[in-house]
C-alpha cells in the first residue's frame, strides 16, 4: 500500500503546517508594511503592501481588518526587535560597544517611528497601549546595557534609561531634515558623553 504523505488539514501537522504559512504570511505583510510605509506614508494604498508581501489583499486584511491594525502592529514588531537586539548585541560586544551599537539601533528605530508619527497621534483606539508596551520592553533592554557598561567602569552609573531615551528620541525627530547619517554622529555624540566620569562601581539604584 502506498502511503499518502499529503498533510489532513485535521491533523496536527497539518495545524502546524497552516499556523506555518498563516505567520510567514504575517511576517511578509509586517515587512512589506514597514518598507511602504517608510517610503510612502501610512496612507499608502494597502494592495500595494499585499503586492509587495506576495499575498492577496483577502490575506492582508484577514490580518489586519484595519489600516490601524496594521500599523499598531508594525511598530509592536519593530519595539520588540529593538529590545531583542539588545540581549544579542550584549552577548557579542564589550559593554560600552554592545551600548553604542543599541543606540545606534534605537535611532534607527525612531526614524521609522517618525513615518508613523501623524497616524500614532490620530487618537485611533488602536494605538492605545503602544506608549506602555514600548516602556515595558525598551526601558528594561537599555537598563540592562546600562547597568553592564556601568560595573564594567565603561560608562556613568548615574543615567536614567528614560532619560537616554528621550534624548535619542529628540535627536531623531529634529534632525529628519538632515538625513540619517546625522542623527548617527549626534547619537554616537551622546554615547561618547556617557563615558565622561565614567569609572569602575556599580550602576545607580533604581
Amino acid at each position: 500500500m502506498v502511503s499518502d504523505d499529503r498533510e489532513d488539514p485535521g491533523t496536527e501537522r497539518g495545524h502546524r503546517h497552516v499556523r506555518a504559512d498563516a505567520q510567514r504570511n504575517m511576517d511578509a505583510l509586517l515587512e512589506a508594511a514597514l518598507a511602504v510605509f517608510t517610503s510612502s506614508g501610512v496612507d499608502a494604498p494597502v494592495r500595494e503592501i499585499a503586492e509587495k508581501a506576495g499575498v492577496g489583499i483577502g490575506t492582508l486584511y484577514r490580518h489586519f481588518p484595519q489600516r490601524a491594525d496594521l500599523i499598531a502592529a508594525v511598530c509592536r514588531r519593530e519595539i520588540d526587535a529593538c529590545a531583542n537586539a539588545a540581549v544579542s548585541l550584549a552577548a557579542a560586544h564589550k559593554p560600552s560597544e554592545a551600548l553604542a551599537r543599541w543606540m545606534q539601533r534605537y535611532a534607527g528605530f525612531i526614524t521609522t517611528k517618525r513615518g508613523l508619527a501623524p497616524a500614532l497621534h490620530s487618537g485611533n483606539p488602536a494605538f492605545e497601549g503602544l506608549r506602555d508596551y514600548f516602556e515595558q520592553r525598551l526601558q528594561p533592554a537599555l537598563r540592562n546595557l546600562l547597568d553592564a557598561a556601568a560595573v564594567a567602569g565603561e560608562v556613568r552609573g548615574d543615567i536614567d534609561p528614560d532619560d537616554l531615551l528621550r534624548a535619542v528620541g529628540s535627536l531623531g525627530m529634529r534632525s529628519g531634515d538632515d538625513g540619517p547619517e546625522h542623527t548617527q554622529r549626534m547619537v554616537a555624540l551622546l554615547v561618547d558623553g556617557l563615558r565622561y566620569g565614567a569609572g569602575p562601581g556599580l550602576p545607580k539604584t533604581p
